[in-house]
């Protein structure tokens, strides 16, 4: 058999070669996509628990009085699981509007808010167009 014929019968390293090229694409391309994809979903997720763990805590520290003043008892917590939870507002009615010694319609609701930061590799454009803060909002009626 000649040198030409025995490469042609015999190419094992091909596959080798082929799989470095291969597993170089499925990363760049598939792999961390899809984690900077996940990054963002563990991250909206773990805002948005700490939310509702916050309105749940809210429940029991009910920051409203009886002719409507809205007073927050010391010590209130405002960090969990490591966001940080701001713009607190008591709303009363349905239109939304603060509450009020004038106002103490129902029902009565508690918005606030919290934000995450995405810090993707690869989809920056696509996950992050103008800005990778995000501000996720949440209301809860408590009476």
């Amino acid at each position: 058999m000649s040198g030409k014929k025995s490469f042609i019968v015999d190419q094992r390293g091909a596959v080798a070669f082929e799989t470095l090229i291969v597993y170089f694409w499925l990363v760049a391309f598939l792999l961390m996509p899809l984690a900077d994809v996940a990054a963002a979903g563990f991250q909206f997720i773990s805002g948005w628990s700490a939310l509702r763990g916050f309105g749940q805590y809210v429940q029991y520290y009910n920051p409203l009085g009886p002719d409507g003043t809205v007073t927050w008892r010391p010590g209130l917590q405002t960090t969990v699981a490591g966001h940080m939870i701001g713009n607190l507002q008591v709303k009363c009615g349905d239109a939304g509007a603060t509450c009020s010694p004038s106002n103490i319609a129902f029902p009565k609701y508690i918005t606030f808010s919290t934000t995450i930061t995405l810090a993707p590799i690869v989809l920056r454009s696509v996950l992050c167009p103008t800005t990778c803060t995000y501000t996720l909002p949440y209301s809860e009626r408590f009476q």
